[in-house]
């Protein structure tokens, strides 16, 4: 049985996000050797709290090689948890596999899990016929939006507008979504996804690959949502964050939510997220702001 590393939340779980201006961006777990034939577990979700509701719970499997480290995308995985003083398991959950949209290899398992109570949670993941055990510290409260919460009404960079952000996209070329500021429309009565993510400085290599995906997806829903996509940092050398991210304090990249025409969030997404589970982040914000 192989075992993870465990570190608080800020870092994240076993070495996956390393802290890196401020924000906490995915790399390989330093647990894998470049020469182990182990494959480990690695939590991937970098702002899980104590919650009596579901959350989105995330992993990917990883080897050392030769050559670094290696993704590993295709066996079936389920995780089972340890609650902070419990003597006994939760039963085992199967895991989503998502690769649409994502790096080739490198596919993110899901699974929604409630954390009802914060501290060290033990975790296990099992997968072909090996289990990797993980260790988890939740805080009580999330650092980034939730479900159920406002959004924040900060603008965020455009091109009439760049709020000291210069590049506002990373990507080459530039994306089609830096036309209108997010204080405009949130809470207006449209619906609205915004994708925070850098291309050009995403340590996880995710950024890039979420944003070329959201811009194809978005085709679909275009006349109903509107889209904004914020880069994370105020300029290339990637030291200090936008005032957009700031404001939305969030603790990793790339994230991916919903708002409703009220302004609320109603789903968020991080770290990694293919085709479809952005369809349906975006059918649940249609359905949520046809019954608001």
């Amino acid at each position: 049985m192989s075992e993870a590393p465990s570190l608080s939340r800020r870092a994240f779980l076993g070495g996956g996000l390393v802290l890196t201006g401020g924000l906490a961006v995915a790399r390989a777990a330093p647990a894998l050797a470049a020469t182990s034939s182990k494959v480990y577990a690695i939590p991937f979700s970098s702002d899980l709290y104590a919650s009596p509701e579901p959350q989105r719970f995330t992993v990917v499997l990883q080897q050392g090689t030769h050559d670094g480290i290696k993704y590993v995308a295709g066996p079936e995985v389920e995780v089972r948890f340890k609650a902070p003083g419990s003597g006994s398991w939760t039963p085992y959950t199967p895991m989503q596999l998502d690769r649409a949209g994502l790096p080739k290899g490198r596919g993110v398992y899901r699974a929604a899990v409630t954390f009802a109570q914060p501290g060290v949670w033990n975790g296990q993941a099992r997968f072909n016929d090996t289990t990797t055990k993980f260790r988890m510290e939740l805080a009580a409260d999330a650092m980034a939006p939730v479900p159920g919460e406002a959004a924040p009404r900060a603008a965020s960079p455009t091109r009439e507008a760049p709020l000291g952000v210069k590049p506002i996209c990373t990507r080459v070329p530039e994306c089609p979504l830096h036309d209108t500021s997010l204080a405009d429309v949130i809470g207006t009565g449209r619906p609205t996804a915004v994708l925070f993510a850098t291309p050009a400085l995403c340590t996880s290599m995710y950024c890039g690959p979420v944003l070329d995906e959201l811009l194809d997806v978005r085709t679909a829903y275009q006349d109903r949502i509107t889209f904004a996509h914020v880069d994370i940092y105020k300029n290339l050398r990637g030291t200090t964050q936008s005032p957009t991210v700031l404001a939305w304090k969030l603790p990793s990249e790339p994230w991916l939510f919903t708002v409703d025409g009220a302004g609320n969030i109603v789903t968020r997404l991080d770290t990694a997220f293919g085709k479809d589970e952005m369809q349906l982040a975006l059918d649940d914000l249609l359905t949520a702001s046809a019954a608001s």
